[in-house]
């Protein structure tokens, strides 16, 4: 394909996309791929309590403040004092942007006598009051909240149906990317049941409760021209405004680190080959007082000692409770506190709905952005749900953090006689899943731990032992006695019994080294007795060889002498001697 055929195929494509306004709400953006659609009505209904009116809000204060477009906010119920009031805790100074020139909010109120006076019912009062509004700063955003007081005691369908048109076509023709609310009505999403179908894009808010927990949710039921989200998605109301969860939007897509960070235990990490792999979801499960928190508060420390942020999440005690318990096995997070590297936030379980803890994770994980995160323990969460809902729930949340390349760190209470099986089916989650188990014995209640699985990591098969005490948490080596592995005081009976046999055998091998030591040195003497005598009977062959030829030379010289006294020659006179007689 020539390089204009390819320009001409993606300006075809361009124009075959629907343009769109980003709403500037978290997540929102996500499931409507992109935004309201842009110059166009966006229908927002739900019942009272769902947050209507603070998404149409912050629809105009996002526009303001991320993307410089003024906007208009019309209220039909709510004055504009009382409206500022209200959005103030959500750190919006309405009173500020109408200052700036930026916002006008305008309170129309709609009286269906006053409108029976001036004849047959139509919106064009309100379209010039709408327009002056929109020309005086340049809007390029519109809220009107909500939409029944326009309408209200009017009864032809007809009529209604019309000046609906008539309005969304208006809106249309100004240009301006409109939210429009209106509540539920019964059977249908808008109390006249005929809004959503003059609508572009129909948005639904849901406040519904659940066993005596509450949970928002919004779902996107119509969107002309593009593709969307149709699922629910549950969405938070804090203090930072509006912030949408999606659901469906789960990717395998991640990225997959190859660096290794310590647990904190130096032995474990040998057990898992050299750590574990930065990114990574870890499970700790076990019975209670098995040690998880205490394995828990050791990869806290470690991430803070590397210079890494750590957010702990706790669901059963305190961040002063869990201080102190640690610091009684020689674990102080303390400093770490006040040096912000160790953000603790603990939470009921059953304060919020399982999506709502969701929304709150997600807050904080993006305020601090932490390298770890520690939910201690996941169990707790069935509380504030069914096994089911919180499995779910921990899906988004393992999927979310993975795309983040944070690890993740989360300890599971287990109960009954299986223990290879968490309560809220995260086993398939995790990368790495750790079992302590309490080990009972001889009447003794010991703890042990072993890797039950880790992707990708040639990790130990053994069960070890392990202990808590001043040092933090210690492994032991695999301790195998006659009758198998043993742990606590029968391992240490047998390892005294051990250590005097050990003893025992060292003092036969001394006494054996003494009872060759004194052979050594007995036939070392004997050597050296014998050496002396062969010495002496060596000196004493010598002193006779040398009295032999001191006797021959004396014997040579008498003869000598002999000779010289008879005066004969020497030769001849030995000659004469040595012949016969």
């Amino acid at each position: 394909m020539s390089a204009t055929a390819t320009a001409d195929s993606s300006r075809s494509a361009k124009a075959r996309t629907l343009a769109k306004c980003p709403s500037g709400i978290r997540g929102l953006d996500e499931i409507t791929h992109g935004g309201l659609p842009l110059g166009r009505p966006t229908l927002v209904c739900g019942g009272a309590g769902c947050g209507k009116t603070l998404l149409a809000v912050e629809f105009l204060v996002r526009g303001i403040i991320d993307h410089g477009e003024p906007g208009v906010y019309v209220a039909f119920e709510e004055r504009p004092e009382e409206l500022a009031a209200n959005v103030r805790s959500l750190g919006y100074d309405l009173v500020e942007l109408e200052r700036q020139g930026q916002l006008v909010v305008d309170h129309v109120e709609v009286e269906r006598s006053r409108i029976e006076e001036a004849g047959e019912y139509d919106l064009d009062g309100l379209f010039i009051r709408l327009g002056a509004a929109i020309d005086a700063i340049g809007a390029r955003r519109i809220a009107l909240d909500t939409i029944e007081m326009l309408f209200a005691g009017l009864s032809n369908h007809a009529i209604l149906r019309s000046e609906l048109r008539r309005l969304f076509q208006w809106l249309k023709e100004r240009g301006v990317t409109a939210v429009v609310t209106c509540e539920r009505g019964d059977g249908a999403l808008s109390r006249h049941g005929l809004e959503e179908y003059v609508s572009d894009c129909v948005i639904v808010l849901d406040h519904r409760v659940s066993e005596q927990i509450s949970t928002r949710r919004v779902r996107v039921v119509k969107y002309r021209g593009s593709a969307h989200g149709a699922d629910e998605y549950p969405f938070l109301v804090d203090e930072q405004g509006i912030t949408v969860l999606p659901v469906s939007s789960l990717t395998l897509d991640h990225p997959a680190s190859r660096e290794r960070i310590s647990t904190g235990v130096p032995r474990l990490d040998t057990m898992l080959g050299d750590g574990l792999y930065r990114g990574t979801t870890v499970l700790v499960s076990g019975t209670a007082g098995t040690g998880k928190t205490s394995l828990g508060a050791h990869v806290a420390q470690a991430a803070c000692s590397r210079g890494e942020r750590c957010l702990y999440l706790l669901f059963e005690e305190s961040p002063n409770q869990l201080v102190r318990n640690m610091q009684s096995i020689g674990i102080d997070l303390s400093p770490w506190q006040t040096s912000g590297l160790l953000r603790m936030l603990a939470t009921r379980p059953t304060t919020h709905g399982l999506e709502l803890h969701l929304a709150t994770i997600h807050r904080h994980v993006e305020e601090f952005s932490p390298h770890v995160v520690i939910l201690d323990p996941i169990t707790s969460l069935i509380n504030a749900g069914t096994a089911h809902a919180a499995g779910t729930m921990l899906l988004r949340l393992v999927d979310f953090l993975k795309g983040r390349g944070i690890t993740a760190f989360l300890t599971s209470l287990t109960s009954g006689s299986d223990t290879e099986q968490t309560e809220v089916g995260a086993s398939s989650l995790v990368d790495t899943w750790l079992m302590l188990r309490a080990i009972e014995s001889n009447g003794e209640r010991n703890r042990g731990l072993f890797v039950l699985k880790s992707r990708g990591m040639a990790h130990s098969n053994q069960i070890r032992e392990f202990t808590l005490g001043q040092q933090g948490m210690d492994l032991r080596d695999v301790y195998l006695g006659p009758a198998g592995v043993l742990t606590g005081s029968s391992r240490l009976a047998q390892e005294a019994r051990e250590e005097a046999e050990r003893r025992g055998r060292s003092r036969e091998i001394q006494r054996h080294r003494r009872e060759l030591e004194r052979r050594r040195r007995a036939l070392d003497a004997r050597i050296a007795t014998l050496k002396a005598e062969f010495e002496a009977e060596t000196e004493e062959l010598e002193r006779t060889l040398l009295e032999g030829q001191s006797l021959e030379r004396g014997i040579e010289f008498d003869r000598a002498e002999m000779a010289r006294a008879r005066q004969a020659d020497p030769v001849e006179a030995a000659s004469t001697n040595g012949g016969p007689a």
